[in-house]
């Protein structure tokens, strides 16, 4: 494929500059303080003045620079505070984002199948150098402007997981893509005004500074995610792997040896499974469970059947839970940091085998539950300790729900504001753990899901058979 070339880089500024401020950030905010790419496919427009070279990028330029004024942590820099251990916090000093334009001889159409990761993709989104490792130089928002030879364009947006976590990001995308439209004299979706202080998550920590291993012991008991992690990293340094004194909770180190894979599940497909859960002729199958739950007891499954461990062997399921509405009081909807907690259940791989779907979903919703505020705060504080990454653990399967974030509906296609003229694909490119199995709604099909998941090569096969097997 033809190279990629940048053409222009800007500094972009908040429109309203906001008082400099040190921002406290918690430590879900803290545990993967890296840039999340997004790249936004849309295919040629037969508007005259999108097919100027400059239209797209001014349009997004200025847009940018009114959500900053709103958005402006987004426009900061990380900051390590001495005072409390050298933690990352938000320093908001208007240091605004960068945007660059770049320009391809290829074609979208060579690019094949827009929804499975491609390499290529790499190439557009702007990666900024970090200079000998200094975190306070990074900015927190990037993108790029990529202008294909047929017309069409990409939008590769990166965003740093210490400022936004996925609901949150969907809400800074829907209000950039609505103030570009504004410009236009269109309407563009839906946004909430961002909440950005974390004071309700910061004050659910209760830990003592002289005291982590108390704590980490309590919450070894309390949080299942925690004690299940443990209990993963005992049984793998009992076959021969390495025990870790002071494991990095959370921060699983990443295996080379890994394919990404997308799997479309239409609606069809999970009213099937519904209805292998709760019997064929059971009217009311399609509301006993949501399909997050139905995919992800069926996506553990296959994954454990796939890596064809000894029965005995303890296996575990980790989500990731929206803390949102399960606080008391709750976080507002609209707030901008990270909120999400892991839930967990675990078996035997022999027990997951025989276990039915009905009992499995049961379980997951149970594990769900269980998320209040005594979880997330022993959860925070487990996080208050620095340790090592965690090992390779096979027998840990992650989910995260992306299904009620629909990115391809962030219309940055400026012909018009039809509800329909929504991105070709949207595609994430490689995460910090590429594992992970990301649950996103189809743009293809709004019940539909597609299923983004790493996977070593030696077991994509049989996973893609057991997975896409629903007889």
């Amino acid at each position: 494929m033809a190279s990629v070339f940048v053409t222009k880089r800007v500094n972009v500024y908040p429109k309203i500059m906001q008082p400099t401020k040190i921002m406290k950030l918690s430590n879900l905010d803290r545990q993967c303080p890296t840039l999340m790419y997004l790249v936004f496919f849309y295919n040629p427009s037969h508007n005259h003045y999108i097919n100027n070279d400059d239209y797209v990028f001014s349009c997004l330029k200025y847009a940018l620079e009114d959500t900053l004024s709103l958005w402006y942590p987004a426009a900061g820099r990380l900051s390590k505070n001495p005072n409390n251990g050298n933690k990352l916090d938000l320093w908001c000093n208007n240091g605004g984002a960068v945007m660059v334009e770049a320009v391809t001889q290829t074609t979208i159409s060579e690019l094949g199948n827009l929804s499975q990761y491609n390499e290529f993709f790499e190439n557009l989104v702007y990666k900024p150098a970090c200079n000998n490792g200094n975190i306070s130089e990074m900015p927190l928002l990037v993108a790029q402007v990529t202008k294909f030879k047929c017309g069409g364009y990409s939008i590769g947006v990166g965003t740093s997981h210490a400022l936004f976590d996925g609901q949150a990001t969907y809400n800074f995308m829907s209000a950039w893509a609505s103030n570009a439209h504004t410009k236009q004299g269109f309407k563009g979706l839906e946004w909430h005004k961002p909440m950005h202080e974390r004071e309700r998550l910061l004050q659910l920590i209760k830990i003592s500074p002289t005291n982590n291993n108390s704590n980490q012991a309590t919450a070894l008991t309390k949080v299942a995610a925690i004690q299940h992690l443990y209990q993963l990293i005992t049984q793998a340094a009992d076959t021969g792997g390495v025990m870790l004194k002071n494991p990095q909770l959370f921060v699983p180190s990443i295996q080379e040896d890994c394919v990404l894979n997308t799997f479309h599940f239409s609606s069809s497909m999970i009213d099937s499974l519904k209805r292998r859960a709760y019997g064929l002729n059971n009217l009311y199958s399609s509301s006993m469970c949501s399909s997050f739950e139905i995919v992800a007891a069926h996506l553990w499954k296959a994954r454990t059947k796939a890596l064809g461990l000894r029965r005995e062997r303890m296996v575990c399921l980790q989500f990731a839970v929206d803390t949102r509405t399960r606080l008391t009081p709750q976080l507002p909807q609209d707030f901008s940091g990270n909120a999400y907690v892991l839930a967990s259940v675990a078996l035997t791989a022999g027990e997951l085998e025989l276990i039915s779907y009905e009992t499995l979903i049961n379980k997951i919703k149970m594990a769900k539950n269980y998320v209040d505020n005594e979880y997330v705060s022993t959860y925070l504080e487990a996080l208050e300790g620095s340790g090592d990454a965690l090992p390779p653990l096979r027998e840990l399967t992650v989910v995260s729900d992306w299904t009620r974030m629909p990115f391809h509906k962030v219309n940055f296609n400026f012909m018009q504001s039809h509800a329909n003229n929504v991105a070709v694909s949207v595609c994430p490119l490689v995460p910090p753990v590429p594992q992970v199995a990301y649950f996103m709604q189809s743009p293809k099909e709004d019940k539909g899901i597609d299923v983004r998941i790493g996977l070593n090569s030696q077991i994509n096969s049989a996973f893609s058979h057991y997975f896409l097997n629903i007889s």
